[in-house]
């Protein structure tokens, strides 16, 4: 009886790098199984930019066919387009953070014994990974708008296309981790997403803007992710030189054109940034 009466022990694992890193598979895994085993997210996601590269594309390069001769005006919108797909798909990811709080499956995983940045990075490598697998479709459709399925265009445009999707997930987890229901979220979402695809050139160039739309396009984060695969397109294709000014003239700071590195560099640089303020916010979550 005194044996059976005797507390047992229970031994809880330390936390550790092996364990830190088993959880981030682990999240990561289940992020590509969620985006597998949705057929109708994945066609979803696709439908706007589709409408807008194919419908609005071939509509505004009817009026604007005479001024921007021998090139498609849907290979001017492409980076864009795909922008867009990565930036949805990475931000529908995110908000899956608020779901899990509602079913109360956050929860289980907060109280493991593994660090909650383990969690975090795990949320965003795997919906970068699930963004860009969604651009994949997208890049996909290149021939279709007169983009060339050159292998260094296209291993270009992924790490791109990737980095550009980490940043936007880090982003829709800071957002998300004090989410308590999913309205709320995609609310703040549309109010913020929406204003930084049209900010950031996706669907118009950026040369000879009024002063007060280039500062904003400047301060836009997600100008400096499309720019980038814009500059990459341009490369591999030939376009009049007075063409290629007026659609393709890069992001200036004070007349001074910033480099395609800085520009990657930036966006690298604040999806670190978004990252550690989406730990700190986890590690002060409930």
């Amino acid at each position: 009886m005194a044996a059976d009466s005797a507390a047992i022990s229970v031994r809880v694992p330390a936390r550790g790098a092996g364990h830190d890193l088993r959880a981030i598979k682990i999240v990561l895994h289940r992020e590509i199984l969620r985006f597998v085993n949705d057929r109708t997210r994945m066609l979803s996601m696709l439908v706007q930019p589709v409408l807008w590269l194919f419908v609005m594309g071939t509509g505004l390069g009817s009026l604007v066919q005479g001024s921007i001769p021998g090139i498609d005006f849907r290979t001017f919108m492409y980076p864009g387009m795909i922008s867009m797909t990565v930036i949805m798909t990475g931000m529908f990811s995110a908000g899956s953070i608020v779901w899990d709080r509602e079913f109360g499956f956050l929860r289980e995983m907060l109280v493991a014994p593994v660090s909650r940045g383990a969690i975090v990075v795990g949320k965003c490598l795997g919906g970068a990974l699930v963004a860009t697998a969604q651009g994949v479709i997208i890049l996909a459709m290149a021939g279709l708008v007169g983009v060339p399925y050159s292998p260094g265009l296209m291993i270009t445009l992924l790490a791109e296309m990737f980095l550009a999707a980490f940043t936007i997930t880090a982003f829709g987890v800071m957002l998300a981790a004090r989410m308590k229901n999913m309205q709320t979220f995609f609310g703040l979402v549309q109010m913020a997403v929406m204003p930084m695809i049209f900010l950031s050139g996706a669907m118009f160039p950026l040369a000879n803007l009024p002063g007060w739309l280039h500062t904003l396009t400047v301060v836009n984060p997600m100008t400096y992710a499309v720019d980038p695969m814009r500059q990459a397109i341009f490369a591999h294709i030939e376009t009049p030189p007075q063409v290629s000014a007026m659609l393709n003239p890069g992001v200036t700071w004070f007349g001074w054109q910033v480099p395609v590195l800085l520009e990657v560099g930036i966006v690298g640089a604040l999806g670190l940034i978004l990252l550690s303020v989406s730990i700190a916010q986890f590690r002060r979550a409930e």
